[in-house]
């Protein structure tokens, strides 16, 4: 990647001087000068410049490098020796892609004493298994986890990566595609293969208000990460099949800034609201934070998990693990309740799959009865309350 200003069109404005976020470009008389020691390529003197007189140029990849990329990974993401919830999601739809282009569909596990992972990994429909085993990546850190991962696609070379739109999925693999300088598509709701060979990745775009198709035509790998519960999970069998790589661990990629002094597990619920199969949600409506016990008193009964609309934890009434919707977690329970929520798109983007929806407001016309099963109109609060009388009464429950 280069920046240059155009001296035939510069006419020293100053624009591109005061547009720039980083105080790299000053004026040598009537001409913009790029400090490239604290340009960022961020593009904004670009956009600013009327006079088109600033270029960022993009060392594209030769098509013919893309023919030596060959097969899908999924990356198996992992935390204390469990398998996260969407790696056999992943392993389902990677199946899907590798059979289409005709390829080995593998996992990457990174970790520490994770050999059982490896066994348990390969009863999936998968080809390959790597392990990647060294104690410093027993709790994520997103450098070392960075150029591990790096150092093994520029070894591999595989044409897709694919991982979960999950906290540590979030945090380092558009690391790595930096580090690779390649494309990244985030969030994706959906995945399929072109004519031609590309993978299309399909995620929501506008707060939710039109799908946008992407393809990353010049560079390998192409990578995605997916969100948890939009994707059918893979069937693990009876037996191993998959082949079992151990990859020799290489010390000089594990230095990090973070030092991890101890690690605390959030034990503030029961349950995880993405793994549950009820969940009593709760947005603006309820009116107050206490009234959120009402909904938790309800979840407990139900053997489920209380989540929250971005509008409720934004006021502070519930704490982000809880939220449901694009911004927040992405749920498919078997029931949703949803209490005193409106139904925004981007609210509707994490949940409106669910088996069965219940919806709960005072207003007959929200968006989010549109796509509830079943809709009590009145004070959302009052008709909880009457919900946990009828439940407790119909198991005996007193009080």
């Amino acid at each position: 990647m280069a920046i240059k200003v155009i001296t035939d069109s510069c006419i020293g404005c100053k624009i591109c001087v005061r547009s720039c976020p980083a105080n790299a470009i000053s004026m040598d008389g009537k001409l913009a000068v790029i400090d490239l020691n604290l340009c960022t390529y961020c593009g904004s003197c670009v956009s600013a410049c009327k006079f088109a007189a600033i270029v960022i140029e993009i060392d594209k990849q030769a098509q013919g490098d893309l023919a030596d990329y060959h097969g899908i990974w999924v990356f198996g993401e992992q935390n204390d020796g469990e398998l996260a919830g969407v790696v056999p999601e992943l392993i389902g739809e990677g199946r899907k892609l590798a059979d289409k282009r005709g390829c080995e569909l593998s996992v990457v596990v990174l970790g520490e004493n994770i050999a059982h992972l490896g066994e348990e990994l390969a009863k999936y429909p998968v080809d390959k298994v790597y392990l990647y085993d060294h104690h410093e990546l027993a709790r994520f850190r997103p450098e070392p986890y960075t150029r591990v991962l790096a150092q093994l696609v520029r070894k591999l070379k595989p044409e897709v990566v694919l991982a979960g739109a999950t906290t540590t999925g979030r945090s380092f693999l558009a690391k790595v595609a930096t580090e690779l300088y390649t494309g990244l598509t985030a969030d994706c709701t959906g995945l399929e293969i072109a004519e031609d060979g590309l993978l299309l990745q399909t995620r929501p775009a506008f707060g939710g208000n039109i799908m946008a198709t992407i393809q990353c035509p010049y560079t390998r790998p192409q990578m995605a990460t997916v969100r948890h519960k939009v994707m059918q999970s893979a069937i693990p069998g009876e037996t191993a099949t998959a082949e079992i790589i151990n990859v020799p661990p290489d010390d000089s990629l594990m230095r990090s800034k973070v030092d991890i002094k101890e690690f605390i597990a959030d034990v503030g619920s029961k349950v995880n609201i993405v793994d549950a199969d009820v969940i009593v949600s709760g947005g603006r409506g309820l009116g107050a934070a206490e009234n959120f016990a009402y909904l938790k008193e309800l979840a407990d009964l139900l053997d489920g998990a209380v989540g929250a609309s971005r509008a409720a934890v934004d006021s502070g009434m519930m704490p982000y693990p809880h939220q449901v919707g694009q911004t927040g977690k992405t749920v498919c329970p078997k029931l949703y309740i949803a209490c005193g929520i409106s139904g925004a798109v981007q609210h509707l983007a994490g949940m409106q799959s669910s088996d069965c929806i219940i919806a709960i407001n005072k207003d007959p016309h929200a968006p989010i009865f549109s796509v509830a099963d079943f809709g009590f109109v009145g004070d959302a609060v009052e008709v909880v309350k009457e919900i946990i009388k009828q439940v407790k009464s119909g198991r005996g429950i007193a009080g």
